[in-house]
């Protein structure tokens, strides 16, 4: 009697683990992004794919590829998603706006004041958050997601080789990287400097031989990139821009799951984004201690230096209302958005001094 029921026991141990094999192999994520194991979007991709497996039961499995082992740029990339041979796929703004030119939006200058205001928009109730979305949808007839936006880096901020940056005019002719998009270069253009597109790869060299004098970047890419050994010694922390990661999906992946699949993929974004938000703040505290350790020049503009900064890049935003397509459409949402995030963070502070 015993044998037979162990002999049974053993017979649906078996077909119970045939069954869970099965469910783990319901659904495959192939996730990718063009960065490295140090980055906030593999933070991020690791939160994802712990989140998205256990709540799960398996039934999800996510393969990451970190780098550019299914897509090297932007453009690939999200037409790797559109094709659904992606399934998940992070890109900075600049990366996708030759595709989504509104998601330039993220690079206007000054328009968000900190970390706490950035992360109230980027929440997925947010006027802003919604026409993104719906327009990513738009713009890919159906075909790519957007699914959240978090952070990779932290704020732009103007770095150079040359001199401390205080205001405007300390910017005059100075050559500074941007990437290929429009608008880096208009902001660049409007304070006085020199725009000079030069690819991620080529610019400790382009520092260091003087094909340009400075950049626009967070201070953990600047110390990553070991970009002071090439020079760049002076950074001044205008916070121009949130460096926002927007996480794209293939649509028909998505609303082919389950709504209980759905919920596991949506709530793993949340994870994921909260992770990349948390990240760079994490990280920056030692990065800024060993740019000043090794010599570095960490400038703060007053209140009033910054706002001279922003007057001067204000023709940036009738250009981005008139030359990118839905240009107006996100410029509106997003000053919603602000002010809506802003009233309530005041009136949060108001009833927690009391």
């Amino acid at each position: 009697m015993l044998k037979g029921l162990t002999k049974s026991l053993m017979v649906a141990t078996m077909l119970a683990g045939t069954a869970l094999a099965a469910q783990a192999q319901e659904i495959t994520l192939r996730a990718t992004a063009n960065s490295n194991e140090n980055d906030e979007d593999y933070d991020g991709l690791v939160v994802f794919k712990n989140y998205v497996e256990q709540a799960s039961n398996g039934a999800i499995a996510v393969e990451m590829f970190i780098g550019t082992q299914l897509c090297s740029n932007g453009a690939e990339c999200l037409q790797g998603i559109a094709d659904g041979n992606i399934d998940i796929y992070i890109s900075t703004s600049g990366g996708a706006s030759g595709i989504f030119p509104f998601v330039q939006v993220l690079d206007l200058p000054y328009l968000m004041a900190n970390d706490r205001v950035a992360e109230g928009v980027m929440a997925n109730d947010t006027e802003f958050m919604a026409a993104m979305k719906e327009m990513t949808l738009e713009n890919s007839g159906g075909a790519i997601r957007l699914m959240t936006v978090g952070n990779t880096g932290g704020w732009r901020n103007f770095a150079n080789t040359q001199r401390r940056v205080a205001k405007p005019e300390d910017l005059a002719g100075l050559k500074i990287r941007t990437v290929v998009a429009d608008l880096p270069q208009e902001l660049v253009r409007a304070l006085g400097a020199a725009p000079t597109p030069i690819p991620w790869p080529e610019l400790f060299t382009s520092l260091q031989t003087g094909v340009v004098e400075g950049s626009k970047n967070g201070i953990t890419d600047i110390m990553g990139m070991k970009f002071p050994d090439a020079g760049l010694q002076y950074v001044t922390l205008d916070g121009h821009a949130y460096m926002g990661a927007l996480w794209f999906m293939n649509n028909e992946q998505f609303m082919g799951m389950s709504d209980a699949n759905k919920q596991v993929v949506l709530d793993g974004f949340y994870a994921l984004q909260q992770a990349t938000f948390a990240s760079p703040k994490r990280k920056s505290i030692q990065a800024y201690q060993d740019f000043q350790a090794g010599g570095g020049d960490l400038y703060v503009p007053t209140p009033e230096e910054k706002a001279a900064f922003r007057d001067a890049a204000a023709p940036v935003y009738d250009w981005f209302k008139a030359n990118v397509d839905g240009g107006e459409r996100i410029f509106d949402a997003l000053n919603a958005s602000v002010a809506a995030v802003e009233e309530e963070i005041a009136a949060q502070r108001a009833a927690d001094m009391q």
